[in-house]
């Protein structure tokens, strides 16, 4: 669903989607990660409820490693309960946003998303 947001906002940045929280640290710390043919995205959107290692803990991992620790990592999510949105910010989440249940307004947020996180902002420095 992220996949086809993408590309009806018109998103032109690349998008690589893992499937589950090992998949996702394979690719942001494994190896050639950070390397010209794999570099460290501009930005993370993480799902709380991935297969084999849920997102808060990838989010853990990403902060602990000194070459991912500033990266941007927007939490998107179907979570509503407090105590996920506590622990994604107290984790150093930069953003938390609940999946809207309807396509159009999903289009919309991550067209929103897009806009403000890779086009406005100011990135941190990329860390080698």
């Amino acid at each position: 669903m992220t996949e086809r947001a993408f590309k009806q906002s018109k998103i032109a940045n690349e998008l690589h989607v893992v499937r589950d929280g090992v998949e996702a640290l394979d690719y942001l710390h494994g190896p050639g990660a950070g390397t010209r043919e794999r570099p460290t995205p501009a930005l993370v959107l993480l799902d709380l409820k991935l297969p084999k290692l849920d997102g808060l803990e990838v989010l853990r991992r990403i902060r602990q490693e000194e070459r991912t620790r500033l990266l941007p990592v927007v939490i998107l999510t179907t979570s509503t309960e407090q105590r996920d949105l506590a622990a994604t910010y107290a984790n150093g989440a930069n953003s938390y946003i609940r999946k809207p249940v309807d396509f159009a307004q999903f289009i919309e947020a991550v067209r929103n998303l897009g806009l403000y996180w890779l086009v406005l902002v100011e990135p941190p420095p990329q860390v080698k």
